[in-house]
């Protein structure tokens, strides 16, 4: 195992030591129990967006927080869901008067410790609407998941709901736009390699030289199958078809296209994979209204991609194009 730490037990806490350095403008890191919340939080008359997860998928949540994304987020262990008491301290730092939207990927630990932290807030007096992310179309059910996973739409409606959120719409309208974003946004990934958890010190699956795994988790879950690889071209149209055809889009549909890397993956080959994909979609008569490429949703040094495609309607795309000031995404501030 290479990688730049230290040690496995202080790898969390050093890196959000590393992000109050980098980002202090824009960030507040929190300790005992860590979370992260926009320098300015509280804001008064604002909706409070707060997600979360296992750490290892940088920038995902914390490189989200800032003007028109999250007001907060919760880092867990790597690959390991934050805990209720973390999000509890989190949901009491960011409430401005207007409430709190929890945006949640559809991982059994993180739906269970968000609904106990709901519950503790609205004893409180704090008002909590959750929204639970399942956009992948790879599995019905994993390793880490009841139902479809969430992955690249999360993204997605932490920039949406976060630019409805600085417009002062109020919890209910946001949480309801948040609903139609997961409703109409699809995702599936794949892998070239496995990653390495610190604390395990060996990769999470084995992948042969000339093997990709289709369909592959951000934790390393198994997929669909596992085939021999592909050239770019063919891994896009394997991704996309399964996209296309679930939803279902149609002729017509204005959508958004994100080409999301891994964590290992070079962006000279997102755009490789960008491209098929956008000519595929073009094909199947849809309009990209908007895209994004990079990598924003990662599984640790992966290498692979997933592709999201997200039916705008015509309330999502100004609140998407609103300004952005985060460590990770930035235009228009």
């Amino acid at each position: 195992m290479k990688k730049l730490i230290n040690s496995p037990e202080t790898l969390v806490l050093e890196a959000l030591d590393g992000m109050a350095a980098a980002h202090g403008d824009i960030l507040r890191v929190h300790k005992d129990p860590n979370f992260i919340t926009r320098a300015s939080s509280p804001i008064n008359g604002k909706v409070a967006l707060l997600s979360g997860g296992g750490s290892g998928h940088e920038p995902m949540h914390g490189g989200f927080v800032g003007l028109g994304m999250l007001d907060a987020a919760c880092p867990g262990a790597v690959f390991t869901s934050p805990t209720p008491d973390q999000i509890l301290a989190a949901t009491k730092a960011i409430d401005g008067g207007a409430g709190v939207l929890y945006l949640v990927k559809n991982y059994t630990g993180d739906v269970m410790n968000f609904e106990m932290a709901a519950e503790f807030a609205k004893g409180d007096g704090i008002a909590v609407e959750s929204v639970v992310i399942d956009d992948d179309v790879a599995v019905k059910d994993s390793t880490w998941t009841a139902g479809r996973r969430g992955v690249g739409t999360t993204v997605l409606a932490e920039k949406i709901c976060g630019g409805a959120a600085e417009a002062k719409l109020p919890l209910a309208e946001v949480a309801a736009l948040c609903r139609r974003v997961n409703a109409q946004g699809r995702s599936m990934g794949m892998a070239l390699t496995s990653c390495t958890v610190p604390h395990a010190g060996k990769p999470s699956f084995e992948l042969k030289e000339d093997e990709m795994e289709i369909g592959v988790g951000i934790h390393g879950e198994p997929g669909r199958y596992r085939v021999k690889l592909e050239q770019a071209d063919r891994i896009a149209e394997m991704l996309m078809q399964p996209i296309l055809e679930d939803l279902p889009f149609k002729g017509g549909d204005n959508v958004l296209l994100f080409v999301n890397g891994m964590g290992g993956t070079p962006a000279i080959e997102l755009y490789v994979v960008y491209r098929k994909a956008f000519e595929i979609a073009t094909k199947h008569g849809l309009k990209i209204g908007r895209n994004l490429v990079g990598s924003y949703i990662t599984s640790l040094e992966m290498a692979g991609c997933s592709i999201t495609l997200l039916r705008l309607d015509d309330d999502m795309a100004p609140y998407w194009d609103a300004p952005v000031h985060t460590s990770a995404l930035r235009w228009g501030a």
